[in-house]
């Protein structure tokens, strides 16, 4: 087997579990906004219904953000694969650091975009 089809085939294996870690973890950031703000985010459970002067309603918001997030999460193969040719012995110690950094900065950004983008708009 070539050295680039190894490379790939580890990164799957190591990668992809931990993607439902990531989710998880990112559906615990967005539940703790839920429950610590309540009842201020109780309009957008209605995830079918779509609000007067919106044209979209917030379960196809919360899949295109879970899209993104997980798109994001695939840009790790972009590092590894490469590092894993490069460093072999050294990457498959140290790269829990990129998803762990990786991680961070989604939870980071949802934060954000909940704090900012989402928070003030719901229940208007």
């Amino acid at each position: 087997m070539s050295e680039w089809k190894q490379a790939v085939l580890d990164a799957l294996r190591y990668w992809e579990p931990r993607r439902l870690l990531y989710n998880g973890l990112l559906a615990l950031v967005a539940l703790g906004w839920l429950f610590l703000t309540w009842p201020h985010f109780r309009p957008a459970l209605d995830l079918l219904r779509v609000p007067p002067g919106e044209q979209h309603s917030a379960l196809l918001l919360l899949t295109v953000l879970a899209l993104l997030a997980n798109a994001c999460y695939t840009a790790a193969y972009l590092v590894d694969i490469p590092a894993r040719i490069s460093f072999s012995v050294f990457w498959k110690r140290w790269r829990w650091v990129l998803w762990l950094a990786g991680t961070a900065l989604a939870v980071l950004f949802e934060n954000y975009w909940i704090a900012d983008e989402i928070y003030p708009f719901v229940g208007h």
